[in-house]
Protein backbone atom coordinates (compact mmCIF):
# COMPACT_ATOMS: atom_id res chain seq x y z
CA UNK A 1 0.00 0.00 0.00
CA UNK A 2 0.56 3.95 -0.34
CA UNK A 3 1.50 3.82 3.34
CA UNK A 4 2.78 0.31 5.52
CA UNK A 5 2.67 -2.38 2.34
CA UNK A 6 0.91 -5.39 2.34
CA UNK A 7 -0.16 -8.18 4.36
CA UNK A 8 0.14 -10.82 1.60
CA UNK A 9 3.65 -12.16 1.55
CA UNK A 10 4.92 -10.86 -1.88
CA UNK A 11 8.25 -11.97 -3.34
CA UNK A 12 9.16 -8.38 -3.89
CA UNK A 13 13.12 -9.68 -4.77
CA UNK A 14 11.92 -11.61 -7.58
CA UNK A 15 9.17 -8.80 -8.90
CA UNK A 16 12.43 -6.51 -8.70
CA UNK A 17 14.44 -8.68 -10.65
CA UNK A 18 12.02 -9.51 -13.00
CA UNK A 19 11.51 -5.70 -13.51
CA UNK A 20 15.29 -4.99 -13.88
CA UNK A 21 16.13 -3.43 -11.17
CA UNK A 22 19.07 -3.54 -8.67
CA UNK A 23 17.28 -4.35 -5.65
CA UNK A 24 13.92 -3.66 -3.41
CA UNK A 25 13.30 -0.62 -1.28
CA UNK A 26 13.73 -0.87 2.77
CA UNK A 27 10.86 1.71 4.01
CA UNK A 28 7.49 1.56 2.47
CA UNK A 29 6.39 5.52 3.45
CA UNK A 30 9.61 6.48 2.00
CA UNK A 31 9.40 4.50 -1.33
CA UNK A 32 5.93 6.32 -2.09
CA UNK A 33 6.58 9.64 -1.20
CA UNK A 34 10.24 9.81 -2.33
CA UNK A 35 10.88 12.09 -5.77
CA UNK A 36 14.50 12.52 -4.75
CA UNK A 37 15.58 10.85 -7.81
CA UNK A 38 13.60 13.27 -10.21
CA UNK A 39 14.56 16.05 -8.72
CA UNK A 40 17.97 15.10 -9.19
CA UNK A 41 17.45 14.30 -12.63
CA UNK A 42 15.80 17.54 -13.39
CA UNK A 43 18.85 19.62 -11.40
CA UNK A 44 21.50 17.59 -13.68
CA UNK A 45 19.39 18.62 -16.83
CA UNK A 46 19.14 22.38 -15.70
CA UNK A 47 22.78 22.41 -14.77
CA UNK A 48 23.65 20.69 -18.13
CA UNK A 49 21.47 23.98 -19.48
CA UNK A 50 23.30 26.24 -17.57
CA UNK A 51 26.58 25.15 -19.31
CA UNK A 52 25.04 24.92 -22.74
CA UNK A 53 23.98 28.68 -21.64
CA UNK A 54 27.51 29.99 -21.17
CA UNK A 55 28.76 28.44 -24.11
CA UNK A 56 26.26 29.80 -26.25
CA UNK A 57 26.96 33.58 -24.49
CA UNK A 58 30.72 32.99 -25.14
CA UNK A 59 29.62 32.27 -29.13
CA UNK A 60 27.19 35.10 -29.42
CA UNK A 61 30.33 37.40 -28.34
CA UNK A 62 33.11 35.44 -30.60
CA UNK A 63 30.74 35.98 -33.54
CA UNK A 64 29.99 39.77 -33.24
CA UNK A 65 32.01 42.10 -35.90
CA UNK A 66 33.66 43.44 -32.24
CA UNK A 67 35.32 39.73 -31.99
CA UNK A 68 34.91 37.65 -34.80
CA UNK A 69 36.44 34.80 -33.51
CA UNK A 70 33.89 32.08 -34.92
CA UNK A 71 32.02 31.85 -37.81
CA UNK A 72 28.45 30.43 -37.27
CA UNK A 73 27.13 28.23 -40.60
CA UNK A 74 23.69 29.66 -41.98
CA UNK A 75 21.89 27.07 -40.99
CA UNK A 76 22.26 27.76 -37.21
CA UNK A 77 21.45 31.28 -37.58
CA UNK A 78 18.88 34.30 -39.51
CA UNK A 79 19.24 37.23 -41.24
CA UNK A 80 18.27 40.57 -39.64
CA UNK A 81 14.73 41.99 -40.56
CA UNK A 82 16.33 45.29 -41.10
CA UNK A 83 20.03 45.06 -41.48
CA UNK A 84 21.10 42.78 -44.37
CA UNK A 85 24.78 42.99 -43.16
CA UNK A 86 23.77 40.90 -39.77
CA UNK A 87 23.63 37.38 -38.85
CA UNK A 88 21.80 36.86 -35.41
CA UNK A 89 23.02 33.63 -33.81
CA UNK A 90 19.49 31.72 -33.43
CA UNK A 91 20.61 29.14 -32.01
CA UNK A 92 22.60 30.40 -28.92
CA UNK A 93 20.04 32.81 -28.31
CA UNK A 94 17.62 29.93 -27.84
CA UNK A 95 19.77 27.66 -25.72
CA UNK A 96 20.40 31.15 -23.37
CA UNK A 97 16.97 30.93 -23.14
CA UNK A 98 15.67 27.54 -22.94
CA UNK A 99 17.77 27.64 -19.59
CA UNK A 100 15.58 29.77 -18.06
CA UNK A 101 12.73 27.17 -18.48
CA UNK A 102 15.22 24.31 -17.12
CA UNK A 103 16.03 26.01 -13.99
CA UNK A 104 11.69 26.90 -13.75
CA UNK A 105 11.37 23.50 -13.62
CA UNK A 106 13.78 22.67 -11.18
CA UNK A 107 12.19 25.12 -9.10
CA UNK A 108 8.76 24.13 -10.00
CA UNK A 109 9.46 20.29 -8.76
CA UNK A 110 11.16 21.57 -5.56
CA UNK A 111 8.27 23.88 -4.58
CA UNK A 112 5.82 21.02 -5.31
CA UNK A 113 7.45 18.97 -2.64
CA UNK A 114 8.81 21.06 0.10
CA UNK A 115 6.00 20.63 2.15
CA UNK A 116 4.49 17.74 1.87
CA UNK A 117 3.60 15.31 4.63
CA UNK A 118 3.96 11.49 3.97
CA UNK A 119 3.31 9.58 2.04
CA UNK A 120 1.49 10.19 -1.55
CA UNK A 121 -0.19 13.29 -2.30
CA UNK A 122 -2.07 14.69 -5.62
CA UNK A 123 0.82 17.30 -5.23
CA UNK A 124 2.59 14.31 -6.49
CA UNK A 125 0.99 14.61 -10.40
CA UNK A 126 3.07 17.47 -10.49
CA UNK A 127 6.20 15.86 -10.96
CA UNK A 128 5.73 15.00 -14.55
CA UNK A 129 5.81 17.12 -16.36
CA UNK A 130 8.33 19.21 -15.19
CA UNK A 131 10.55 16.42 -16.12
CA UNK A 132 9.31 15.24 -19.06
CA UNK A 133 9.83 18.70 -20.39
CA UNK A 134 13.53 18.71 -19.42
CA UNK A 135 14.39 15.84 -21.34
CA UNK A 136 12.60 17.25 -24.46
CA UNK A 137 14.24 20.52 -24.37
CA UNK A 138 17.95 19.20 -23.40
CA UNK A 139 18.04 16.74 -25.16
CA UNK A 140 17.00 18.82 -28.65
CA UNK A 141 19.09 21.74 -27.08
CA UNK A 142 22.19 18.85 -27.13
CA UNK A 143 21.33 18.01 -30.65
CA UNK A 144 21.09 21.34 -32.25
CA UNK A 145 24.32 22.61 -30.44
CA UNK A 146 26.16 19.34 -31.30
CA UNK A 147 25.23 20.28 -35.35
CA UNK A 148 26.09 24.07 -34.45
CA UNK A 149 29.44 23.96 -32.91
CA UNK A 150 30.42 20.40 -35.77
CA UNK A 151 29.68 23.44 -38.73
CA UNK A 152 31.02 26.05 -36.85
CA UNK A 153 34.52 27.68 -38.11
CA UNK A 154 37.12 29.73 -36.15
CA UNK A 155 38.53 32.39 -37.93
CA UNK A 156 42.55 31.39 -36.51
CA UNK A 157 43.93 35.12 -37.39
CA UNK A 158 41.40 36.69 -35.94
CA UNK A 159 42.26 35.00 -32.46
CA UNK A 160 45.69 35.48 -33.18
CA UNK A 161 45.57 38.97 -33.93
CA UNK A 162 43.89 39.46 -30.24
CA UNK A 163 46.74 37.24 -28.57
CA UNK A 164 49.25 39.68 -30.09
CA UNK A 165 48.77 42.56 -27.43
CA UNK A 166 51.59 42.40 -25.28
CA UNK A 167 49.43 43.22 -22.37
CA UNK A 168 48.37 40.06 -22.31
CA UNK A 169 51.61 38.52 -20.87
CA UNK A 170 52.08 41.30 -18.40
CA UNK A 171 51.96 38.05 -15.65
CA UNK A 172 54.56 36.64 -17.17
CA UNK A 173 56.61 39.93 -16.77
CA UNK A 174 56.03 39.43 -13.31
CA UNK A 175 56.58 35.38 -13.37
CA UNK A 176 59.91 36.68 -14.89
CA UNK A 177 61.48 39.04 -11.91
CA UNK A 178 59.93 36.40 -9.31
CA UNK A 179 62.30 33.87 -10.63
CA UNK A 180 65.08 36.04 -10.05
CA UNK A 181 64.19 36.07 -7.09
CA UNK A 182 62.05 39.52 -6.75
CA UNK A 183 58.79 38.39 -4.03
CA UNK A 184 55.70 38.61 -5.95
CA UNK A 185 54.20 41.74 -4.03
CA UNK A 186 57.06 43.30 -5.65
CA UNK A 187 57.31 42.36 -8.78
CA UNK A 188 53.45 43.29 -9.16
CA UNK A 189 54.17 46.58 -8.43
CA UNK A 190 57.10 46.98 -10.90
CA UNK A 191 54.66 45.20 -13.58
CA UNK A 192 52.21 47.71 -12.47
CA UNK A 193 54.26 50.60 -12.86
CA UNK A 194 55.68 49.50 -16.24
CA UNK A 195 52.16 48.85 -17.63
CA UNK A 196 51.40 52.44 -16.24
CA UNK A 197 53.92 53.86 -18.06
CA UNK A 198 53.46 52.13 -21.54
CA UNK A 199 49.90 53.13 -21.13
CA UNK A 200 50.72 56.92 -20.59
CA UNK A 201 53.73 56.68 -23.48
CA UNK A 202 50.89 55.11 -25.97
CA UNK A 203 53.85 52.48 -26.16
CA UNK A 204 53.57 48.86 -26.53
CA UNK A 205 55.00 46.93 -23.05
CA UNK A 206 56.98 44.81 -25.38
CA UNK A 207 58.96 47.78 -26.79
CA UNK A 208 59.20 49.64 -23.34
CA UNK A 209 62.72 50.04 -21.98
CA UNK A 210 62.00 48.51 -18.66
CA UNK A 211 65.49 48.70 -17.34
CA UNK A 212 64.45 52.76 -16.68
CA UNK A 213 62.11 51.03 -14.42
CA UNK A 214 63.98 48.95 -12.29
CA UNK A 215 67.28 47.51 -12.16
CA UNK A 216 65.45 43.96 -11.99
CA UNK A 217 64.71 43.88 -15.31
CA UNK A 218 67.41 43.21 -17.92
CA UNK A 219 67.39 43.17 -21.57
CA UNK A 220 66.35 39.76 -21.96
CA UNK A 221 62.98 40.26 -21.75
CA UNK A 222 61.64 40.35 -25.69
CA UNK A 223 61.01 36.60 -25.35
CA UNK A 224 58.78 37.27 -22.76
CA UNK A 225 56.36 38.69 -24.91
CA UNK A 226 56.19 35.65 -27.99
CA UNK A 227 53.23 34.21 -27.26
CA UNK A 228 54.11 30.56 -28.31
CA UNK A 229 56.52 30.54 -26.20
CA UNK A 230 54.82 31.70 -23.12
CA UNK A 231 51.98 28.81 -23.69
CA UNK A 232 54.81 26.24 -23.97
CA UNK A 233 56.06 27.81 -20.60
CA UNK A 234 53.18 26.99 -19.23
CA UNK A 235 53.56 23.00 -18.12
CA UNK A 236 51.23 22.30 -14.80
CA UNK A 237 48.66 20.81 -15.24
CA UNK A 238 45.17 22.67 -16.38
CA UNK A 239 46.93 25.25 -18.47
CA UNK A 240 46.78 25.92 -22.13
CA UNK A 241 49.89 24.39 -22.90
CA UNK A 242 49.35 22.78 -26.76
CA UNK A 243 50.35 19.41 -25.92
CA UNK A 244 48.43 19.77 -22.50
CA UNK A 245 45.75 20.37 -24.34
CA UNK A 246 46.45 17.81 -27.10
CA UNK A 247 46.58 15.21 -24.42
CA UNK A 248 42.94 16.67 -22.58
CA UNK A 249 41.34 16.32 -26.10
CA UNK A 250 42.41 12.84 -26.58
CA UNK A 251 41.17 11.77 -22.93
CA UNK A 252 37.68 13.11 -23.44
CA UNK A 253 37.46 11.75 -27.25
CA UNK A 254 38.14 8.35 -25.74
CA UNK A 255 35.99 8.82 -22.64
CA UNK A 256 33.15 9.95 -24.88
CA UNK A 257 33.36 7.65 -27.37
Amino acid sequence: GALAGSTINLDRHAIAQELGFDGVTTNSMDAIADRDYIAEIIFVIALCGVHLSRLSEDLILWCSAEFSFAHLADAHTTGSSLMPQKKNPDVCELTRGKTGRLMGNLVAILTAIKGLPLTYNRDLQEDKEPLFDSIDTLHLALTVNTEMILAMTMRVDHCAAAAADPMLLATDLADYLVKKGVPFRHAHELVGKAVAEAIASKTPLDKLDLTKISEHYRNDTAEIFQLSRALKARTNPGCPNPEIVRQQISRWQAQLA
